[in-house]
């Protein structure tokens, strides 16, 4: 970072945050920390459940565990200290402390869609392909599709900062944004980032519109073939991937809305970005818990089993 430090005369960036009024950032700490508490508390509940239930062993439930573990990972890059900042009057970070939360922020995010499309082969292979699942989706092919997915999001998100490491950044240092992302950081930049804006546009564009266009297609190939099953399979089987397609709308919504058109920083876009690294990562767990029937059970037995212990304990 020390060729970086040399061309730029901005080493602290001012974020404006996501409102001004001192009132309703009291109001937004009062609102977001119980909300990232919970989304922390679910997630993590869903990855010890998978992990110490013997029923949960599937390659279902061994992706929503990989799932829930991005999840507080991404809003893990952005919320806490969103929320500290929330009770300080000058919001500031470091340019590379910015350059670290852009990278993890777009590693996470990225390695999300990924695993969502990767989530999406199962259920097609689920239920398109029930008598070879076991050996379609046999574990190292599992740990295959989980490593590609964290190895795609560190190739996507390495080009991203490739484009932004070079800019020269002399003020002014302040980011009208909550949080660093590329787009409203190239405004501090004292160059034409035209360039760099359309190559990002096309990172990240790209990446959210193949993918939903993939998972698009793939559920109405599935939706397609439930045509020949019976009434009880084809409600089984929309029971499977009802959860996964209720995440995939609600992840890529907000994600195609910011990343496939010209930035802006309108209080809407703010609002939108808050709902997918905040809102999101809470919803996905009870999504998947409330929806399926397996998880809950395992849910009530890790309870009884804890609570029994500590009855034999006393």
């Amino acid at each position: 970072m020390g060729s970086m430090a040399s061309k730029n005369n901005v080493t602290e960036l001012i974020i404006t945050g996501l409102f001004q009024d001192p009132e309703m950032q009291r109001l937004c700490f009062v609102v977001f920390l119980p909300v990232y508490l919970a989304m922390v508390v679910d997630n993590g509940l869903i990855l010890l459940t998978v992990n110490v239930s013997k029923s949960l062993h599937s390659p279902t439930y061994f992706f929503v565990s990989y799932l829930s573990l991005v999840e507080i990972s991404y809003s893990s890059t952005v919320v806490p200290k969103f929320i500290t900042d929330l009770l300080t009057k000058i919001k500031t970070i470091s340019l590379e402390g910015c350059l670290a939360q852009i990278f993890f922020f777009y590693f996470f995010g990225v390695t999300e869609i990924l695993l969502l499309t990767v989530m999406a082969y199962d259920c097609y292979v689920a239920i398109c392909k029930p008598l070879h699942y076991t050996t379609i989706m046999s574990r190292p092919v599992c740990h295959l599709l989980v490593a590609g997915s964290w190895l795609g999001a560190i190739i996507l998100s390495m080009v991203q900062i490739l484009v932004t490491v070079h800019l020269p950044f002399c003020g002014p240092s302040v980011i009208d944004y909550y949080f660093c992302d590329l787009h409203p950081l190239f405004k501090v930049a004292c160059t034409d980032t035209f360039m760099e804006g359309v190559i990002v546009l096309a990172n990240s564009g790209l990446i959210s519109v193949v993918s939903f266009l993939i998972l698009v297609s793939s559920n109405v190939v599935i939706l397609v073939n439930l045509r020949s099953h019976s009434a009880e399979g084809r409600r089984k089987a929309l029971s499977t991937c009802a959860s996964h397609i209720a995440v995939v709308v609600l992840f890529f919504g907000p994600a195609i809305f910011l990343y496939t058109r010209p930035s802006s920083t309108f209080t809407e876009d703010k609002l939108v970005a808050v709902f997918y690294t905040v809102i999101i990562p809470m919803l996905n767990p009870i999504i998947y818990t409330l929806r399926n029937a397996e998880v809950k059970k395992a849910m009530r037995r890790l309870w009884y089993k804890k609570a029994n212990s500590r009855v034999e304990l006393k």
